[in-house]
């Protein structure tokens, strides 16, 4: 395909796009999966193989039941593939937020869940062998001087009020050696925290689960969800039917209106990264001393890590329309340079982008639909570790134990308004103010 018809990759479409990134490139070896072609009755079918689907499906064959995992393109193919592999503690809010929006009992609850999310997709890494390039630590740094004291503050706040000593404030002049650039002041460094392959990290949880008995089938795309009079569910699509005692929606970003109750409280938005050219060994260890992952105070955040061979994977930038801007490596590394001027002249050869799903409150949406279709979506950029959990508890919720999904599904969430297409105009308006903010 000419150069010329890929500078304007549509959003929200995993087949745009997937095979652009360094994390294709550098994918595991696994086994083809067919389409399914054919009429099945399972358990439980589950939409969607990103992260949320695969723990979910991984999970319920853990137990012994009969799972179908349909899968629109391929395994990892949405976010789940493509992101920037940060695998984070705590939830996308901040516990100080978390505690005065839903008081301490539950804000307590959200941060075990946090860590029970961490320690989930580390277990699983060594459970099931998964070669992902686990690196341990991620440091979030200030973009402004005012953000320091805010960081230093909320480490803090964890060790006194979580009794967490996994995060350390860090200096201006510990920032700027560990990252070799001025460009930031102070933060923390959280050594639980971490970074990860994700699309190496999805295939792995892909072959686990077919490993444990479920079947994931590709390109299958489906086209409607509707419950039957005999409490059960069938799920239809181009050529296939898969009749469920119970279903679960994991599409995230990548919904595009299949389940609507599910679709009106998160929004799709773009996200883009590039990849550089393998860089001299001294010259990797000078930008990312500890080899951490990093992320920035920015709305419209910065974020970045070492490879395995030494190329600096770095995310920023986004849009909120449905197409990807013309020339995403012009629109990230603006930023990249920006933070590392010395890195003027390394080469791109990979820049890709990918759509993630927010809510209003940057919380996880949970939720049932009648008493047998399950969604967990809107990880607002923090789905490495949660949307794991997410898909672990709804899991758990099928198989009868649901007070970790209830925790999340019992969150308070407000609906994008304007329905479909007129909560565009709302939330470009939203982003494009707090985006300025990043500039002030």
């Amino acid at each position: 395909m000419p150069q010329m018809n890929l500078s304007r990759r549509a959003g929200g479409r995993p087949d745009i796009g997937f095979d652009a990134s360094w994390y294709y490139a550098t994918r595991n070896p696994t086994a083809e999966r067919r389409k399914l072609e054919a009429d099945v009755d399972a358990d439980v079918c589950v939409i969607g193989a990103g992260y949320t689907g695969l723990s979910a499906a991984l999970t319920l064959a853990e137990a012994g039941l009969s799972v179908i995992v349909l899968e629109q393109f391929k395994v990892g193919a949405g976010a789940s593939g493509r992101n920037g592999g940060v695998l984070g503690i705590g939830q996308r809010k901040d516990q100080a937020d978390l505690e005065v929006m839903v008081g301490d009992e539950w804000a307590q609850k959200l941060w075990r869940m946090s860590l029970e999310a961490n320690a989930l997709v580390r277990q699983r890494i060594v459970d099931y062998d998964i070669a992902c390039d686990l690196r341990d630590g991620e440091m979030t740094v200030a973009h402004r001087q005012r953000y320091q004291a805010e960081l230093w503050d909320h480490a803090q706040h964890l060790q006194q009020r979580y009794g967490y000593q996994d995060c350390q404030p860090l200096s201006a002049k510990e920032v700027a050696d560990q990252l070799g650039s001025e460009a930031y002041y102070g933060g923390y460094l959280d050594t639980r925290a971490g970074h990860i392959h994700p699309l190496n990290l999805a295939r792995g949880l892909a072959d686990a689960a077919e490993r444990q008995g479920a079947q994931i089938f590709e390109d299958s795309q489906v086209e409607s969800i509707q419950e039957t009079h005999n409490d059960r569910v069938i799920v239809e699509g181009r050529g296939l039917t898969v009749t469920a005692n119970k279903v679960v929606v994991a599409c995230n970003g990548y919904l595009n209106g299949l389940l609507p109750v599910a679709d009106s409280y998160q929004m799709p938005i773009n996200n883009f990264m590039v990849a550089t050219e393998p860089l001299a060994p001294a010259l990797a260890k000078q930008l990312i001393r500890n080899n951490a992952a990093v992320v920035d105070t920015r709305f419209v955040v910065n974020y970045f890590h070492l490879s395995r061979d030494n190329r600096l994977i770095f995310g920023g930038g986004e849009n909120y329309t449905r197409f990807f801007p013309k020339d995403i490596r012009q629109v990230v590394s603006r930023r990249l340079k920006a933070i590392y001027p010395q890195l003027r002249d390394v080469d791109l050869p990979y820049a890709w982008g990918g759509t993630l799903s927010v809510t209003m409150n940057r919380m996880p949406k949970f939720g049932r639909v009648g008493q047998h279709i399950y969604y967990g979506q809107g990880y607002s950029g923090h789905g490495v570790a949660m949307a794991n959990m997410g898909g672990y508890l709804i899991g758990e919720a099928i198989k009868g134990q649901a007070v970790g999904f209830d925790c999340l599904a019992n969150l308070k969430h407000r609906r994008f308004p304007g329905g479909k297409w007129l909560r565009w105009p709302g939330l470009v308006a939203g982003m494009l103010f707090y985006a300025a903010l990043d500039r002030i």
